[in-house]
């Protein structure tokens, strides 16, 4: 028994002892293990995981860059960026948020949307990282809380620069204005380039040379403890600014443009055709741009978007309205192009014109007709007839290709975003867009530029522009050249042109001349504006509402204003050096001769030195029935 237990002792001392050098191999093995982990972490590994610790510890953040500004031709700041200043609270120095907030309000007004704002940022950032409470402050409102600054540990006074339009609604359809990037923006720029910049262009200029008054962002590489908070900068490297932009945009004549127009609502465009530059761009009524810059309220959206006068639209590029007559003078160049016609060709005008074989009748505006009228006479007086039956000997096909060098039925290519095309029908839009076949009597319809014609004013200037210089087509353009902030060398915007070509240059000297009897002869619809200083060729017309059937009379007086026809002219002066072309749109305003025309005399006056217009009382009926248009 003695020698059994003994050697149950001795084989437990074995199998203690085969454990521990197994337990210490083991050890050893870990250990090694472990050593050539450490190696390769902080051998193999070292370049890499210094680089982690230094990204940890050092940060780089985008500097947004000064947006460029926006000058008119003459020089008059037209957006500029202005300092504001705003009430900012860094959370996590701040003990009762809800107390700080109500003390601050009895310094400075803050109300509901500046608390609903204040909540929505605050989710969005980090604690230590200010948060506005309330922006656009008075000076009396920085100057009380300077005062009382010691008691609000955590708050500060924030400086930034926000873009602001300084002639208010002169400018918002053409410039546009600049407004926070949102969701769908966001896919479609370059984010690396907007890091830190919270505005993108919207509308007008500001959106369609973004590229130019952007700039380039820039950065700083800054040294952050381990909470975020940055301790010094390191290095950096500073934004490109935008550049300026210089447009051709006169702020004098567009002040005279709109003081012309008055109350009512319409359209002016002015045009210089030597370059192709927009002097005056005009859209009423209009808006504050500022509005919109750091969010528009509700209410204030509400109201402009529901105006019966649609203030937010444009109607000089995206208003599309029938160009009526003004289209006349293209149709009958068109017609002595293709060999339809000639400037001694007469048609007879007994009221009413019909197509072959059919009894439907197409009045002339004069009830009694004109009688016998050539090319010029025809443009003079406006005669419908004379165009019913040019229009239908050309066909669609052959007028549809003709005005459309004019630019009819396309952008014109401006430097404006948000610009309509307009509507040139032709046979293969008709079959297109609703599916049926053209008929003959669209097309007479379309050479008095009524029914599905539809023209911008835009196109309209630049189609005069191009009558003007006797076919040469240039692209209008706002801006004129771009700058970088203190250089003196100018990057010019390229001009873009094209041929209306004619086989005989003296049928322009042929429509010319009718247009200038527009406004000389006694006969024009245009005469009103006539003056002894500089010499005008122009061309009224008018725009229906809606369509008069064939037994009813279309009665200004009898009908409520916003149905009455639209009020068009196109000219441009002096006819033998041109130097501008203006088009005319006021909307229900009823005739081109009394009612747009000197819209553009008075535009005319000013850009040309001639005298002031002195315009008489409102026409009777018996001048509009004289006047046509």
């Amino acid at each position: 028994m003695r020698l059994t237990s003994l050697e149950e002792r001795q084989r437990e001392q074995r199998l203690v002892a085969t454990r521990a050098i197994v337990s210490a191999i083991i050890v050893l093995l870990g250990l090694l293990l472990l050593s050539l982990r450490l190696l390769h972490l902080q051998v193999d590994r070292h370049e890499h995981f210094t680089v982690l610790s230094k990204d940890n510890r050092v940060k780089i953040q985008p500097v947004p860059p000064a947006r460029g500004l926006i000058f008119d031709a003459k020089g008059i700041l037209l957006a500029d960026n202005h300092p504001t200043f705003s009430l900012e609270i860094t959370l996590e120095k701040v003990e009762d948020l809800a107390a700080t907030i109500d003390e601050l309000a009895q310094l400075v007004p803050i109300d509901a949307n500046d608390r609903a704002r204040f909540e929505r940022l605050k989710r969005q950032r980090m604690r230590f990282q200010g948060v506005p409470i309330r922006l656009n402050l008075t000076p009396k409102e920085m100057a009380r809380f300077a005062v009382n600054g010691h008691r609000f540990p955590g708050v500060d006074v924030r400086a930034e620069l926000v873009r602001t339009y300084p002639l208010v609604e002169a400018t918002a359809h053409v410039l546009g204005y600049v407004g926070r990037i949102n969701e769908r923006e966001m896919t479609q720029i370059d984010t690396s380039n907007y890091a830190g910049t919270h505005f993108i262009g919207k509308g007008g200029l500001e959106k369609a040379h973004e590229d130019v008054l952007h700039g380039r962002v820039g950065y700083q590489q800054v040294e952050v403890n381990a909470r975020g908070r940055i301790l010094r900068t390191l290095e950096s490297t500073p934004p490109t600014p935008g550049q300026d932009v210089f447009l051709y945009l006169d702020m004098t004549l567009q002040r005279v443009a709109i003081d012309a127009l008055g109350e009512r609502r319409g359209a002016v465009v002015a045009i210089d055709p030597r370059n192709g530059g927009v002097l005056a761009m005009v859209s009423k009524p209009s808006y504050d741009p500022n509005l919109f810059v750091e969010g528009i309220t509700q209410a204030d959206y509400n109201a402009l978007l529901h105006s019966p006068d649609k203030p937010l639209f444009d109607r000089a590029a995206r208003g599309q309205y029938p160009p009526g007559s003004t289209v006349k003078p293209f149709v009958a160049l068109g017609g002595l192009a293709s060999g339809f016609t000639t400037a001694r060709k007469t048609v007879f005008c007994s009221g009413s014109f019909s197509l072959p074989g059919q009894s439907h009748r197409f009045r002339c505006w004069r009830k009694g007709g004109h009688g016998t009228v050539n090319l010029e006479r025809a443009i003079v007086e406006s005669c419908d007839v004379y165009f019913y039956s040019l229009a239908n000997q050309m066909g669609i096909d052959r007028l549809h290709g003709f005005l459309s060098q004019f630019g009819f039925g396309m952008r014109t290519g401006i430097d404006v975003a948000g610009e309509l095309t307009g509507l040139l029908p032709s046979r293969e839009w008709k079959q297109r867009v609703r599916r049926q076949s053209w008929y003959p009597g669209e097309t007479l319809i379309v050479g008095i530029g009524q029914g599905s014609f539809l023209a911008t004013p835009l196109q309209l200037a630049a189609a005069t522009a191009t009558m003007a210089n006797r076919g040469y087509f240039i692209q209008p353009r706002l801006a004129r050249a771009s700058r970088f902030p203190g250089a003196t060398k100018e990057t010019p915007f390229p001009l873009v042109s094209h041929r209306v070509e004619v086989s005989d240059p003296h049928y322009w000297d042929s429509v010319i001349s009718a247009m200038t009897q527009v406004v000389e002869s006694p006969r024009g619809t245009a005469k009103r504006i006539r003056t002894p200083e500089y010499r005008i060729a122009g061309k009224t017309g008018t725009s229906q509402v809606f369509t008069i059937g064939q037994k009813q009379t279309y009665h200004e007086s009898k009908i409520s204003e916003r149905m009455r026809d639209h009020a068009l002219f196109i000219a441009f002066a002096p006819v033998e050096d041109p130097r501008i072309a203006v088009a005319v749109l006021v909307e229900n305003g009823g005739h081109g001769g009394s009612d747009a025309a000197p819209v553009a005399r008075r535009v005319m006056d000013a850009y040309l030195g001639g005298s002031t217009l002195i315009e008489t009382p409102g026409a009777t009926d018996a001048d509009h029935e004289s006047d046509g248009d």
